[in-house]
């Protein structure tokens, strides 16, 4: 339903701003109407925000994956496990 009325609200924007406007791009020139045009700059630009980003998060999942199993090796025999608390020392035995 949301999906209809945001759609019925762009057909209007585009309807309502039928002017001509011409718009000149790496040399190749075209008019379009201005409701067009303005759509047209608005996809462009989720289009050049998106992609770099989604690009980067694929990269960072795929590091985090190649990560995973390093993190997930049991500790080696000369390291000590991590407690968090401060142990004592053994005490001093007289003998």
């Amino acid at each position: 339903m949301v999906f209809a009325i945001v759609l019925l609200l762009l057909l209007i924007f585009v309807l309502q701003n039928g002017q001509r406007a011409e718009v000149t791009f790496l040399g190749v020139h075209v008019a379009l109407p201005l409701g067009v045009a303005l759509l047209l700059a608005a996809v462009v630009g989720v289009l050049l925000v998106a992609l770099p980003g989604t690009a980067r998060i694929v990269q960072l999942r795929m590091r985090a994956r190649r990560a995973a199993p390093r993190a997930a090796k049991p500790p080696g025999p000369t390291s000590r496990p991590a407690t968090g608390v401060a142990q004592a020392p053994p005490p001093h035995q007289e003998g």
